[in-house]
């Protein structure tokens, strides 16, 4: 089937391809005239329509795609990548990672929160006391964790401090950052793991999971028995669908220059202010990082997958020496994605806020007859508020307005209807591309906040029809897997291949659900996790005061204003 190559909307372009400066960056082909120098048809042909090149990524400032490569892309082959499903799963492989370095090994981490008590199996240990006794056994432990707003107003400046202050005691250094916008963040997860002498040992974490409470839940979505503070509704002990990847081979190299070119970063942790000097002071936190020793080498080839590094960085003063007019390859990476997309775009979100997010999807229905696009979204935010649903209602209206009886949203509960908080970021489109990181389909980590996400490609076509749509083994047996779980049927159900008999399968499944609870839950509970979702509405009166907070707070928009898309949000 023919990759269209028509322009989305003049706002959704607006959003990644011009920078702060107001020069305009490389217009985004779907399928390119010239050849991007160094593909080897061989290898994998999609990687130049799916991948963005370095001029698209629209960020020469960063080291990542300067480094010398023998094919010139803006991406890496010859990686081995394992998605973790759960935070229960990735939390036992980072403590099996962990717990296996020795003196001399390196490591490597940020996070937006760390809960220094938080267990990575259920009897322990917790993060802290690993990441403590690595550090006192003479393994390099440097980490950045973002300083964070005040605890009193729900977020982790105190909960980041204690995990940063312990491993420094104990020979590590792990900082509190705060080079952001102002009202931003750092959301930014990740581990790199380096072995000395044994680089084929490398390893690496990226995804939208962090090291606090909450996130140590499993298929059976009993929830995380360490709870951060959520909606009453999610009853004290929130159910948890989360993910990250697992990856080896030589995007090791490109995870580990990400964190380099911030660490380097010679701007102050810190502002200066009179009180976060004082706490600064009382929590031992320097406000420069000491130099990295020197770097091993990057690993070797290990497997078939190709990855790409996709972030996102605000355009601030002091300017990032590593995005000087900041990044948002995260967008640019979805318009071009959203462009290429034919059969499915399927996504699970934190959020799926903001008009001008959906409206690259919108238009891909528009273009695309077959296409059919689903989202899984949490049934109320952690904190339900009109400001924290204002933006979901709006982007859900315009997805419907394009395509109704092709687009559908739903919502997750455990067994015991206790709503299930998805808090993973996962795209899979076609079957061919899929990337799992740290962004959310939001104004704020598409321009504002650090974000660091993967785009995966396999080479392998996977062979189970229908066979016409270019399927790759790797993508799809990932969407297979998270659709069995939610809909409750084996993962070799054959309804669930083909996108259009799948979306039937979704809708039937959660009506199902849902007309057993609206007859009073009698009878046996039809299978399955999913319900069609529907938002909470918001009233004229509330909208009033709802609509600046969300704009201004909630989902900043880091684009100069001069180049953002005129209409209502």
């Amino acid at each position: 089937m023919p990759r269209s190559s028509q322009p989305g909307p003049d706002d959704l372009d607006g959003l990644p391809n011009v920078d702060e400066e107001g020069e305009t960056a490389p217009d985004i082909d779907p399928a390119p005239d010239i050849d991007v120098p160094g593909v080897d048809e061989d290898e994998d042909p999609a990687t130049r329509i799916w991948f963005l090149t370095p001029s698209e990524r629209g960020n020469p400032s960063s080291t990542i795609d300067r480094i010398p490569r023998d094919d010139g892309r803006g991406w890496v082959a010859g990686n081995q990548v394992r998605p973790l499903v759960h935070g229960a799963n990735y939390f036992r492989r980072l403590y099996e990672e962990l717990t296996a370095l020795r003196r001399g090994d390196r490591l490597y981490f940020t996070d937006w929160r760390g809960d220094r008590d938080e267990k990575l199996l259920e009897d322990g240990p917790t993060i802290g006391e690993v990441l403590t006794g690595l550090a006192r056994d003479g393994v390099d432990v440097r980490g950045l964790l973002w300083r964070s707003h005040s605890d009193s107003f729900a977020f982790s400046a105190q909960q980041n401090q204690r995990l940063g202050t312990e491993i420094n005691l104990a020979g590590g250094e792990v900082l509190l950052d705060q080079r952001v916008r102002r009202f931003g963040a750092h959301h930014q997860k990740l581990f790199v793991i380096r072995h000395q002498g044994e680089p084929e040992r490398d390893v690496a974490f990226v995804g939208g999971i962090d090291l606090c409470y909450s996130r140590r839940d499993d298929a059976e979505h009993r929830g995380d028995p360490q709870q951060a503070p959520m909606d009453k509704r999610y009853q004290g002990r929130a159910p948890w669908h989360d993910a990250a990847l697992e990856l080896r081979g030589p995007i090791v190299g490109d995870l580990l220059r990400t964190f380099i070119e911030r660490w380097d970063d010679p701007t102050p942790l810190d502002r200066r202010t009179p009180y976060r000097m004082l706490i600064q002071r009382r929590a031992h936190m320097p406000r420069h990082p000491r130099k990295l020793p020197e770097t091993f080498p990057d690993p070797q080839p290990s497997g078939r997958h190709a990855v790409q590094l996709l972030r996102t960085y605000g355009a601030k003063r002091p300017r990032y020496p590593f995005a000087e007019n900041g990044e948002r390859s995260v967008a640019r990476a979805y318009e071009k994605a959203f462009k290429q997309a034919q059969s499915l775009i399927y996504v699970e979100d934190q959020y799926l806020w903001s008009r001008v997010v959906a409206e690259g999807i919108a238009d891909a229905l528009r273009r695309a007859p077959e296409l059919r696009v689903i989202a899984v979204v949490p049934r109320y935010p952690d904190q339900n508020n009109p400001p924290n649903r204002l933006g979901q209602l709006d982007a859900i209206k315009t997805l419907k307005e394009a395509a109704p009886e092709r687009f559908a949203v739903y919502d997750l509960e455990n067994p015991q209807g206790v709503p299930i908080y998805v808090h993973a970021k996962i795209c899979v489109v076609d079957d061919v591309w899929m990337t799992c990181g740290s962004d959310n389909f939001n104004r704020r980590s598409w321009t504002n906040d650090s974000e660091l996400t993967c785009a995966v490609l396999d080479p392998e076509h996977d062979p189970r029809e229908p066979t016409a749509l270019g399927a790759r083994r790797l993508p799809r047996d990932l969407r297979l897997s998270l659709w069995a779980e939610h809909l409750g049927v084996p993962e070799d159900d054959p309804r669930l291949l083909d996108p259009v008999t799948a979306f039937d399968l979704w809708k039937s499944t959660a009506r199902a659900l849902d007309d057993w609870h609206a007859q009073g839950q009698t009878g046996e509970r039809p299978k399955g996790h999913a319900r069609q979702h529907d938002p909470e509405p918001i009233g004229r009166l509330a909208r009033l005061w709802a609509t600046p907070v969300y704009r201004m707070i909630y989902d900043p928009d880091d684009r100069p204003r001069r180049l953002r898309p005129k209409v209502k949000f």
